[in-house]
C-alpha cells in the first residue's frame, strides 16, 4: 500500500511537472511579443524628426538657392528641394507625386501643398515656411490641392483599411493553418486569391460606407487591397508551411507588426529614424497606403513603384509556399514507409 501510495504521488508530480511545462511557451511568448511591441514601436516614435520631405521652389535662380542653403541650415535633412522654372511645372510635379508641396518666390510668397500626401508632410511644410517669413516680417498663403474625402479628413479610415487588411490576411492563414494543415498548395493558393479579392471589395466597400464617396479611384483602389492583402497572405501561408507554429510568430512579427511600424502610420515613414525609413519602402503597407492615396486623389498618379512592390512580396510567398509543399511532401514520403 505504501508503495502504491508513493507510486500514485509521483505520478501526481510528474502531471503537475508537465502540466508547469506546457504553461511556460505562452508566458515566455508573450513576453517576447511584448518586448518587441515596445522595442520596434518605441524607437521609432521616441523622437520624430522630418527627413526628406520633397519640396519644389519656383523663383529666381538666385533666391531660390539662398532659401534652400537657409533651410539647409536651419533644418538639416528635413526637406529635400526641387526648383521649378514655372508654377506650371511644379504643379504638374505635385500632381505626378513627385512633391509633396511648392513654394513660390515672389512679392506675394505662396505655399501649395497636397493635402493626400499627408497630415505630417503638409504640417511640417507649412510650419517651416511661415516661419522663415514671419521672421522676414512676411506672411504666408497656402493653397492645398488634391484633399482628403471630407469624410475622412485625415486618411485615418484609408490606413485602418491597411490595417484591417493585413491582420485580418494573416488570420485567415492562420485558421487555415489550425483547421486544414494538410491543405495543398492548390488549395491554399485558392484561399490566398479568394479572401484577397474579397478583402478588396469588402475593405474599399467599407471604408466609403464610413467615409463617404471616396471618387472614380474606388476600383483601382480596391483592386491595390486586393493586391495587398495577397502579398500578406502567401507570405504567411508559405512561413506557416515551412516552420509551423514558429513561421506563424515569425510573419506576425515581421509581415504584421514590422510592417506596420516602418509605416509611419497615418503620418508616414519620414518622421522615422533611420532604420525605418530606410526599410519603409520595401514593405508592402505603406507601399499599400501609399498606392490607395495615388489612386484616389492623384488620378492613379505614382503607382508602379507601390504595385511592383506588393507583386514582389506575393512571389516570394508563392515561393515560399511552394517550398513547403516540397518540404511536406517529403515528410509525408518520409512518414509512409515507417507506418
Amino acid at each position: 500500500m505504501a508503495q502504491s501510495g508513493a507510486l500514485n504521488r509521483e505520478a501526481t508530480v510528474k502531471r503537475s511537472s508537465a502540466g508547469v511545462v506546457r504553461l511556460v511557451p505562452p508566458v515566455v511568448g508573450g513576453l517576447l511579443l511584448l518586448f518587441s511591441l515596445i522595442g520596434l514601436i518605441g524607437s521609432a516614435i521616441r523622437d520624430p524628426r522630418p527627413h526628406d520631405i520633397p519640396v519644389g521652389l519656383v523663383g529666381p535662380p538666385a533666391a531660390v538657392q539662398q532659401m534652400s542653403t537657409a533651410f539647409g541650415s536651419a533644418a538639416p535633412g528635413a526637406f529635400q528641394f526641387t526648383s521649378y522654372s514655372s508654377e506650371a511645372d511644379a504643379r504638374a510635379a505635385l500632381d505626378a507625386r513627385t512633391v509633396d508641396g511648392f513654394f513660390v518666390i515672389g512679392p506675394s510668397p505662396r505655399l501649395v501643398v497636397a493635402g493626400a500626401a499627408g497630415d505630417a508632410s503638409t504640417g511640417v511644410m507649412t510650419a517651416a515656411f511661415t516661419n522663415a517669413l514671419k521672421a522676414q516680417g512676411g506672411t504666408l498663403t497656402v493653397e492645398t490641392v488634391h484633399p482628403f474625402a471630407t469624410g475622412d479628413a485625415h486618411g485615418l479610415i484609408l490606413f485602418f483599411v491597411v490595417v484591417a487588411v493585413i491582420v485580418s490576411a494573416l488570420v485567415s492563414q492562420a485558421l487555415v493553418f489550425a483547421t486544414a494543415n494538410d491543405a495543398g498548395f492548390g488549395a491554399q493558393l485558392v484561399v490566398v486569391v479568394a479572401f484577397s479579392v474579397l478583402a478588396g471589395l469588402v475593405g474599399m466597400g467599407t471604408a466609403t460606407w464610413l467615409a463617404g464617396d471616396y471618387g472614380s479611384g474606388f476600383w483601382t483602389a480596391a483592386g491595390s487591397v486586393t493586391l495587398g492583402a495577397a502579398a500578406v497572405g502567401a507570405v504567411v501561408a508559405g512561413l506557416a508551411q515551412l516552420f509551423g507554429p514558429p513561421g506563424l510568430a515569425l510573419a506576425a512579427l515581421v509581415v504584421v507588426l514590422l510592417d506596420l511600424v516602418t509605416s509611419g502610420g497615418p503620418v508616414g515613414s519620414q518622421l522615422l529614424p533611420d532604420f525605418y525609413r530606410w526599410l519603409a519602402p520595401w514593405m508592402p503597407a505603406g507601399q499599400l497606403y501609399t498606392s490607395l492615396r495615388s489612386a484616389l486623389y492623384f488620378d492613379g498618379a505614382a503607382l508602379g513603384t507601390p504595385l511592383a512592390v506588393m507583386a514582389a512580396w506575393l512571389v516570394g510567398g508563392i515561393v515560399l509556399m511552394g517550398l513547403g509543399e516540397v518540404v511536406h511532401s517529403r515528410r509525408r514520403a518520409a512518414v509512409a514507409p515507417a507506418a
